[in-house]
């Protein structure tokens, strides 16, 4: 695995979490805040393709409200988030993040 790879499956874990930590539901503002919080300081566009590729895998579900993605995560999602269910492209959590 390079790099790059890492970071886009940590990226999508991290989004992923941030939305169950958010009540299951965030806007892409919301999300870049929480990626940056855990040291992933990227742009609003690479936020919004993130959250595309997540939707793209039914992982969440996304609206699009006057222009802002709006994220609510699937329950597949949150079993992938929990450790519950594997994604390829997505970091498995360590088992003690959520035990």
């Amino acid at each position: 695995m390079n790099f790059r790879q890492l970071l886009d499956e940590d990226r999508r874990l991290v989004a992923l979490r941030a939305l169950c930590d958010c009540g299951g539901s965030a806007n892409e503002s919301v999300l870049q805040t929480c990626l940056d919080q855990y040291g992933h300081r990227i742009s609003r566009d690479l936020t919004r393709s993130y959250m595309s590729w997540l939707a793209e895998q039914n992982l969440i579900k996304l609206q699009d409200i006057a222009g802002c993605f709006v994220a609510d995560i699937t329950g597949r999602g949150e079993d992938v988030a929990t450790g519950r269910a594997t994604a390829i492209g997505v970091k498995k959590p360590r088992a003690s993040d959520y035990d």
